[in-house]
């Protein structure tokens, strides 16, 4: 009752993030219930069903990885003092937060739900008079097993909202005196680096070649290569044999080990973009950095790991794109609706996540951009600088997911 009212009470803006989360468990749960009719419909081939199937697991990771995302800038669920003196502390807002990323997510399944059950004439109304052999309109529908493919997604979305929302214990700090200074200089220079990405800025203003303290680089990228490279290993290596990959519509494609190719390459691009987005931030600093280039570098090193994540997703999403339309480019091939549809789940999914990371970003540093401003800096200053950290993130990665796509795709199109 409590998540029902808080989600009541919140922004215009947090209820579109939540219906945008519902309308995407509504197209997955639609593409899972389509799998169940195709599995209906040809009771003997079911590698085929199995296939598509897991051809799903995409817009099922897609939407999930959107949900988190959604529920990490839920302001409503935030910490704060007023609610600690009531009893919700930080357990009780995790909790809150999952059951309302869960009422979001079911909301969508239930519309996926009735409007299956319409195209087959379930319900009352006009049903789908074209071609409806994944709907199996002419067989009894199994209602158990249409129940449980519509759970995976909220089951899944809450339980990874409710482990990166979990508490973590905060390490004891012994009180200090207000204007105390015995602190060594080190760890004076640790707490500027760790109270946010503006912390040195207003102090450096008027001397900008003055060296901030380094903030720490992301881990991941060795392990990011590697995998990255295995994937594209396994891509090379399933290009040559293999089963073929039913997708839902009527695209029929490569291997099926394609698919767990693609996979790899996109969690290796999630590892290793934090890093790479930390070395964009460091190489805008070199050389004698402006105020422009030293804020904007500062910035991208701060938030290194609240957007290097969802990038990279989008960058996997978009070299997959790139080496599909590279590979058919001959072809022509058919792409049926249900095709269509996961397409445009798993790009709208991982762009909106993106979106929402930088939203969550915006927040972040928004006490720091008002003393800023209260300061005196022009906010000519920090547009540049926003327009410089969208430059060197679109020259780093661009070139990126050009040469991933190109390495998938060549394989196939031997």
């Amino acid at each position: 009752m409590l998540a029902l009212r808080l989600a009541r009470g919140a922004h215009s803006l947090v209820q579109l993030r939540r219906l945008l989360v519902a309308a995407a468990s509504a197209g997955t749960g639609f593409l899972l219930l389509c799998t169940l009719g195709y599995a209906l419909a040809h009771p003997d081939p079911s590698a085929g069903a199995l296939l598509r199937l897991l051809w799903c697991l995409a817009p099922v990771a897609a939407t999930v990885y959107f949900a988190v995302a959604v529920a990490r800038t839920d302001p409503g669920t935030r910490p704060r003092p007023g609610l600690s003196a009531v009893g919700l502390g930080p357990g009780q807002l995790m909790a809150i937060s999952a059951v309302t990323t869960a009422l979001s997510t079911t909301l969508g399944s239930v519309l996926a739900l009735l409007v299956f059950l319409h195209l087959r004439g379930d319900l009352p109304g006009m049903p789908f008079d074209g071609d409806a052999a994944f709907l199996a309109s002419d067989h009894p529908l199994p209602l158990p097993a249409a129940l449980t493919l519509l759970l995976l997604v909220p089951l899944a979305a809450s339980s990874a909202s409710a482990v990166v929302l979990r508490p973590r214990g905060a390490r004891p700090t012994r009180p200090r005196r207000p204007g105390a200074d015995g602190d060594s200089p080190r760890e004076r220079s640790r707490r500027r680096a760790e109270s946010g990405p503006y912390a040195d800025q207003p102090g450096r203003l008027s001397d900008p070649q003055q060296p901030a303290p380094p903030l720490p680089t992301p881990g991941g990228l060795p392990w990011g290569t590697a995998v990255l490279a295995a994937g594209l290993a396994v891509e090379a290596y399933a290009s040559r044999s293999g089963p073929g990959l039913a997708l839902p519509g009527r695209f029929t494609g490569g291997p099926a080990r394609v698919f767990g190719g693609w996979s790899l390459t996109a969690l290796g691009l999630m590892l290793a973009a934090p890093a790479i987005t930390h070395l964009c931030g460091r190489l805008l600093q070199a050389v004698r950095p402006g105020v422009l280039r030293l804020l904007a570098g500062r910035v991208l090193q701060e938030e290194a790991r609240r957007i290097g994540r969802p990038l990279g997703v989008v960058c996997a999403v978009a070299s997959g794109a790139y080496a599909m339309a590279t590979v058919y480019s001959g072809a022509r091939p058919t792409f049926g609706p249900l095709s269509t549809l996961g397409a445009l789940l798993v790009a709208g999914c991982t762009v909106a996540t993106l979106l929402t990371a930088a939203v969550e970003a915006k927040h972040a540093r928004a006490d720091t951009t008002a003393a800023l401003l209260r300061m005196g800096a022009p906010t000519t200053v920090l547009r540049g600088a926003a327009l410089l950290r969208a430059g060197a993130l679109l020259a780093a990665f661009g070139p990126l997911t050009w040469v991933v796509a190109e390495l998938a795709a060549a394989p196939l199109v031997r």
